[in-house]
């Protein structure tokens, strides 16, 4: 462990603790004016923050909560100090560990909150161990790795009475709930289809493990980075990205891209977790007519169907259609021959229309284009303050008035099923790589190709094809526990 000075804040927090309580003795009130002037932020006011993965997306996410003005970064943990490097030289008081709970052990008196930005097979176990030490948490998406996990989460965040939000920020963004204001006033009718598709995987997927391990960077702790992963020896360039293609620490392209395609139809179609998935996937073949066999590996590319049951705002059971790896849905024939059709979008069809956006639900558009700025209809849904941005500045001042005091976009109670929804569309993409011998040995069937899943969301368990359950609440590592 390496630690710098303490920072100021803790101080004047302690500081600020200590002159309350002699002051309580012949005050009963001390009015926040006093202890600093007129719009003084009093330090009992402000965040004490840890972040664990602090590098990339992590380093975004932390600056992201503290420009918002209300945090104090306090405390950062990374098992990688060359992806630390930038955000530890921003935060030059924040003491910094490298080893989770280590820092919660030590520290987890002066903290109030944990941002969690690691790779998706540790999500789970330090967001439970932060959450059942009564800190608030903000876990980067997805929320999970296994669906397991995720039901687990969201019944803790209840449980231990804890302020949430996952790190989809399009989900607290004006343009899906321009999306919403559209659904709500009937604009496009009652919704048939949604069409969900995407450019990722942007790294290697459909290859098989390396087979030449590499040597671990000094600055790398291997041991920590695996985590509750089964033990692999280090190959190159799987840190820092493209552990996303690899299923026991990534989620692939749906996992990626997910939290921000799938979320619009989730949200505004007021959809449960599907009760049942069907997919196919993208073949890399190795030879003449022979198909490689990748199964530690994403495919390069699938389409999955989920279906949905029947809502207040859909016409039927609703299908949803992911498609990535650059497959992409048919162009409406309400866009013009030169009118973009993105590389990650989202199309909702309607029995009266049909409505398209980016990422994030960004850019909303009604079909033909030209109905954008002609149709007006009332807002119905409450705006985000800084609108995406806002998405991290929210948390904190929800986390500062307490549980259950202020909405959030994206808290587990709704996070929780979304990635659920997620992570059992992965179900399906795993079962088409489970083999089974024929009579003689002499070759392998793929009954799970060619199948409907039908999932059972009490009991956690697809009910017409057991080999797929053991995915959905994987083995952690000897050593590592979710806690729970």
């Amino acid at each position: 462990m390496t630690e710098k000075k303490e920072d100021s804040a803790l101080s004047s927090r302690r500081n600020f603790i200590k002159t309350a309580g002699l002051a309580a003795a012949g005050f009963m009130i001390v009015p926040r004016h006093v202890l600093g002037g007129n719009g003084f932020t009093a330090p009992s006011d402000r965040l004490q923050v840890a972040g664990v993965g602090v590098g990339g997306k992590g380093q975004s996410n932390i600056a992201n909560i503290y420009k918002g003005g209300k945090a104090d970064i306090s405390f950062l943990c990374d098992v990688d100090d060359r992806r630390a490097a930038a955000t530890v030289k921003n935060f030059p008081n924040a003491r910094y560990y490298k080893d989770y709970r280590e820092m919660l052990d030590r520290e987890g008196k002066n903290i109030d909150a944990v941002v969690v930005s690691t790779p998706d097979h540790n999500h789970a176990m330090i967001a439970m161990a932060a959450m059942q030490l009564g800190k608030h948490v903000y876990v980067e998406k997805p929320l999970t790795h296994d669906i397991y996990e995720a039901r687990k989460l969201t019944e803790a965040a209840q449980r231990y009475k804890v302020v949430t939000q996952m790190g989809n920020q399009g989900a607290s963004g004006d343009g899906v709930r321009q999306l919403q204001d559209w659904v709500n006033g009937g604009v496009i009718g009652k919704v048939k289809d949604v069409y969900c598709w995407t450019d990722r995987p942007s790294w290697p997927q459909g290859i098989l493990w390396p087979q030449t391990s590499g040597q671990v960077p000094s600055e790398l702790d291997w041991d920590l980075w695996l985590g509750s992963a089964p033990y692999r020896p280090y190959v190159e360039k799987l840190v820092p990205f493209n552990w996303r293609g690899w299923w026991d620490f990534g989620t692939g392209a749906i996992g990626d891209m997910g939290a921000h395609l799938v979320e619009p139809p989730f949200r505004i179609l007021e959809l449960d977790t599907p009760i049942e998935v069907q997919c196919s996937v993208g073949s890399i073949y190795v030879d003449e007519f022979k198909r490689g066999y990748f199964p530690d590996s994403c495919p390069p590319s699938s389409h999955i169907i989920m279906t949905f049951k029947k809502t207040k705002k859909t016409k039927d059971d609703l299908k949803i259609h992911w498609m990535d790896g650059g497959i992409k849905p048919e162009r409406p024939e309400e866009l013009a021959p030169n009118e973009a059709f993105g590389a990650n979008g989202v199309l909702f069809e309607g029995t009266k229309g049909k409505m398209i956006c980016d990422v994030y639900g960004a850019n909303p558009r009604l079909l033909p284009l030209s109905r954008t700025n002609e149709v007006r209809v009332k807002q119905s849904v409450e705006r985000v303050p800084g609108s995406v941005d806002g998405h991290y500045w929210s948390w904190v001042e929800a986390c500062i008035a307490g549980y259950g005091k202020k909405q959030l976009s994206s808290p587990f109670e709704i996070a929780g099923p979304l990635t659920e929804t997620l992570l059992i569309a992965n179900l399906a993409i795993r079962g088409t790589d489970v083999q089974k011998p024929t009579a003689d040995g002499k070759r392998f069937t793929y009954p799970g190709r060619d199948i409907k899943l039908l999932w059972d969301k009490e009991n956690l368990r697809v009910t017409n094809f057991d080999e797929v359950n053991q995915f959905v609440k994987r083995e952690y590592r000897q050593g590592w526990s979710l806690g729970a």
